[in-house]
Formats: structure tokens, sequence, C-alpha cells
């Protein structure tokens, strides 16, 4: 997290597994929409593989901040969409390549029946607070 955030567990809920259960933060709001496993021309990446999806939607993730003046070290949530739980696996792969262990953000994990096209395995959305 940045300076700008500060991550709490409140007493008497269950410890957290995979996220944060409270993310704080004093700036600028950010909202970066659900990203989808699209490549810089639009075309689909990664057809029937979450892993190589999951890839290419941090990759979004991580451009849109960009352009926000944002890093996923200003990042205090995010929502998973997927179509089926057992690709969260290739999720937290791809998120441990921008986001460590010790300073997951809040989240939330939707299985959804699905997506804006039958390819897509996932979409992800941002929200971000930079100082």
């Amino acid at each position: 997290m940045s300076a700008t955030t500060r991550i709490t567990a409140p007493d008497g809920v269950a410890a957290a597994t995979q996220y944060s259960h409270v993310v704080m933060g004093t700036g600028r709001f950010v909202a970066v929409a659900g990203q989808l496993p699209l490549d810089e021309d639009g075309r689909p990446v990664g057809a029937g593989d979450p892993r190589a999806q999951a890839r290419q939607v941090f990759e979004n993730l991580r451009r849109c901040l960009a352009a926000a003046g944002a890093t996923f070290d200003d990042v205090v949530k995010l929502t998973y969409f997927v179509t089926d739980m057992a690709h969260m696996p290739a999720i937290r792969a791809a998120r441990a390549g921008h986001i460590p262990d010790d300073r997951l953000p809040a989240a939330s994990a939707v299985q959804v029946a699905a997506l804006v096209r039958p390819e897509f395995l996932m979409e992800i959305e941002a929200f971000a607070v930079v100082g």
C-alpha cells in the first residue's frame, strides 16, 4: 500500500485470507472499470486459458492505473467477476506479480453466469487512492 493507505484487521471478524478486510486511504479516488482479457487492439487473449486471461487483465489494470497516475501500490479494492471460481488460483498468481501478499487490498469475488462475450472467463475492476 502507498503512504496514503492503511490496512486494518477489525476485532471480532475472522482473519482474512487472500485479501484485507479494511483498507483506508486519503487522497484522490481512482475507479478503474472492469477490465477484460483484450489486447491493445481489442482482440481476446487466452481463449479457454484462465492464466493467460488473468495476466492480460492485470496488465490492462496496470495500464489504466498508470493513465490515472496510480500504481498497484495505490489499489485499495479489487472486484473479481469470474465465470467459474476454479479460475481464482490463476487470478491470484497474476495478482502476485503486481501486489505482494503483505499488502493485499480489500476484495470481493463474484461468480457470474456469463460476461459480455462467451470467451471471457473473468473481468476485474479496481479502486485506488492516490496521495
